[in-house]
């Protein structure tokens, strides 16, 4: 499905109370580019609706009677792939990445589980999740596996860092929109015995990352946890950034450790991928490598800037398969970027950047 779209977006929405369903219908028909062209009761009526309307952008429940969210989801991404924004409850965070791997393009956390006033504030995030369709060049789905790879042999002793001869390499990753499943898939192809430690920013809110990280710790062959703060980085171990705060790294004696630091006041981007990126190109000059994945906006350009004057490798996804391409177009067009390749391509360079870096340490 292409989404070259000039007029209003056409939005159908499914939702088994009829109060969140006129809620949401208020606030996207605040915006005057956006028509409501039909909405559901349940997943039957929904995908019904779906393939007669044919909309631009479907909003989903996903706890419903008759057919749930995640079996019209299936049967929509299998029929007619269509950009789909779940609105769901705090309390079901790992429902939410489950509908992620099926195919919906993000999510929205309802303020609270039951019907409430309170959801009118999620306006202005769903008017801008809404719009963003508008910036994807075509949408196709990618899934990802739910079976968690075994890792071909057990990893050895944990590497330690040292700026001047590294036995492990530094990966830092950043993404936003479509980049759990992007990631997870990402880290399924990473051979889990690969000397490198993997630090990572995805845009995402508060309460979600920790079950986003057990989902990935289920699901790779590598060792994934919320980063806390003061954890020693090592191979094989990957830290999320906890949302609505940031990631960075600092250097403890000839040890790296994870630091957890408070939002930037009236930042857009949280948890921020340029903090992440400059904070490991400061401390692990020429030994890290920087990623980039898929998402909106321009997070990522300064800390692929910093890698960059740093002597480290930088790294975008490339327009072929990232879901949305402003991030690392921003990266790309700024000239900051050494390697621009697909998703399926990048754990070869990861792997490729941690042998130099190993090879570095031998000669050093």
């Amino acid at each position: 499905m292409t989404a070259n779209i000039s007029s209003s977006l056409r939005i159908l929405v499914i939702d088994d109370s009829a109060y969140n369903r006129q809620a949401i219908i208020e606030m996207i028909e605040s915006c005057e580019d956006i028509e409501v062209v039909g909405m559901a009761a349940n997943g039957e009526e929904g995908l019904k609706s779906a393939l007669t309307l044919k909309p631009d952008v479907i909003t989903l429940d996903l706890e419903m009677p008759k057919m749930d969210g995640f079996t019209f989801l299936r049967i929509l991404m299998s029929r007619r792939p269509t950009p789909v924004i779940v609105i769901s409850s705090y309390a079901r965070k790992q429902n939410v990445f489950k509908a992620l791997e099926l195919g919906a393009l993000d999510f929205i956390a309802k303020p609270t589980r039951y019907l409430s006033p309170e959801l009118h504030k999620i306006r202005d995030e769903l008017i801008e999740k809404v719009m963003m369709v508008r910036h994807l060049r075509s949408f196709s789905v990618q899934l990802t596996s739910a079976e968690k790879i075994q890792p071909g042999m057990a990893p050895g002793e944990p590497g330690e860092f040292s700026k001047e001869s590294p036995r492990v390499a530094l990966v830092v990753i950043g993404a936003s929109t479509g980049g759990p499943p992007a990631l997870q898939n990402l880290l399924q192809m990473l051979p889990p015995p690969l000397p490198a430690a993997y630090l990572i920013a995805q845009h995402m809110p508060e309460n979600f990352t920790r079950a986003f990280a057990d989902r990935l710790n289920r699901y790779t062959g590598l060792e994934v946890s919320e980063a806390q703060g003061g954890e020693q980085i090592v191979a094989g171990r990957v830290f999320i950034s906890p949302g609505g705060q940031n990631l960075a790294v600092f250097r403890d004696g000839p040890t790296l450790k994870t630091v957890i630091q408070p939002a930037i006041e009236n930042s857009k981007y949280t948890p921020s991928i340029d903090t992440l990126f400059q904070s490991a190109a400061e401390v692990m000059g020429r030994h890290v490598m920087g990623i980039l994945l898929t998402g909106m906006g321009s997070d990522g350009k300064k800390g692929m800037r910093a890698i960059k004057n740093a002597g480290g490798k930088t790294l975008a996804e490339s327009e072929e398969t990232a879901v949305i391409f402003g991030m690392p177009k921003e990266a790309i067009e700024s000239g900051q970027v050494d390697i621009v390749c697909r998703l399926d391509d990048i754990a070869g360079e990861v792997v490729r950047f941690s042998d130099m870096i190993c090879d570095i340490g031998i000669e050093d």
